[in-house]
């Protein structure tokens, strides 16, 4: 028997008619190679997972520069596009409508992902402390970044309007623009990365002005009701949290507000830890200042997914490490029928289908008579 559920309830993203409320989230998987062009594989991995209401694909770097995960997917040659064809029409054919995320990994990078050996760029020269990233070359320390020069950056928005139009050419149905985890928009946004005085650096609005430009970029190629923004005002990925965190993405997401962009993505949930520089900011902090579609993100559980539906805090919710396991979870949910195990970290990012398509997906006891 199918249970009453809010996260099963249709919804109309402006237009765009989804069958539930629960989203794929953007997951990094590493499978498309060297070449960073999607396949097959990942056609398979998207189309298993085709039950959710909307699906946002893993981080897309948006050019040669963005690169700084191993056999990520990109977007900034033809013959990227043309592989992410194969994914979108295997998820339409399940019916189900699918958004790119658009990336630039700034300066959680390495030069050894670069042809020149150029170091990565970033707002301010700020290297990430602590961790270490795995690059073409094995596991490395991160480096101190390259800040961008003021006339550089409109080089690196156009980056992003033509991505946006590679993806409106591959079929998709929309795009995310990750400005979250402490990669390059969110460098910006942020005080502890951004240390510029040029009119990207200082006030709310300068820092925010390098979303806004893409934001106004990409709009020139999507309908804003197509275009999602992804940020993170809790997290410490990538060494980030700020003193003035609540300032910054309440202004952004103010903001973005005024783009009436098709929705607004936030990792309010604490799995991947908290600075602890105040209060966790809450859903409901973004609701009084944004008015359109709000999805919650990071830790999810079904019932915390109902809940925050139920109060009116979220419109949709958006699960990720639940999904690669059971690639049938709207189906688990809608039937309560339990979960499989976690997957195992070490499959994550592997380049085979062990822990990536080879999950299997529940199969119901026939009822006796």
């Amino acid at each position: 028997m199918v249970i009453q559920s809010n996260l099963l309830s249709p919804f109309d993203l402006h237009g765009l008619q989804l069958r539930n409320r629960i989203v794929l989230a953007p997951m990094t998987r590493g499978r498309a190679g060297e070449e960073r062009i999607a396949n097959p594989l990942m056609a398979r991995y998207y189309a298993q997972r085709a039950s959710a209401g909307l699906l946002i694909t893993e981080a897309t770097v948006i050019s040669e520069q963005a690169n700084g995960w191993n056999n990520s997917p990109g977007i900034y040659t033809e013959e990227q596009a043309k592989g992410w064809q194969l994914v979108v029409d295997a998820v339409h054919k399940k019916g189900a409508p699918i958004f790119l995320q658009l990336w630039h990994c700034g300066r959680a990078s390495h030069r050894s992902f670069f042809k020149n050996n150029q170091l990565p760029v970033a707002p301010s020269a700020i290297k990430i402390e602590g961790d270490t990233i795995h690059t073409p070359i094995g596991k490395m320390p991160y480096e101190v970044p390259r800040a961008l020069e003021t006339e550089e950056i409109p080089l690196i928005v156009e980056d992003y309007r033509v991505a946006a139009k590679r993806a409106k050419e591959a079929g998709f149905d929309g795009v995310e623009i990750h400005a979250a985890n402490g990669y390059l928009i969110d460098e910006f946004l942020e005080s502890k990365t951004n240390k510029r005085t040029d009119r990207y650096g200082g006030s709310l609005e300068n820092r925010f002005r390098f979303l806004r430009e893409i934001v106004e970029a990409v709009i020139t190629v999507w309908p804003a009701a197509r275009v999602g923004v992804r940020l993170s005002p809790n997290g410490i990925y990538n060494d980030m949290g700020s003193p003035d965190y609540i300032e910054t993405f309440t202004h952004a997401a103010s903001q973005l507000d005024q783009y009436k962009v098709a929705y607004l993505h936030v990792l309010n949930g604490l799995a991947f830890g908290f600075h602890e520089l105040g209060k966790p900011m809450q859903l409901a902090d973004f609701r009084a200042v944004f008015k359109q579609a709000l999805i919650g993100n990071c830790g999810y559980t079904q019932e915390t997914g109902e809940e925050a539906i139920e109060k009116n805090c979220a419109d949709l919710i958006a699960f990720g490490r639940p999904f690669i396991s059971n690639p049938d979870l709207v189906e688990r949910f809608a039937h309560n029928w339990p979960l499989n195990p976690p997957a195992r970290m070490k499959d994550w990012y592997s380049d085979t289908e062990e822990g990536y398509t080879d999950f299997p997906v529940y199969e119901a006891q026939p009822v006796k008579s």
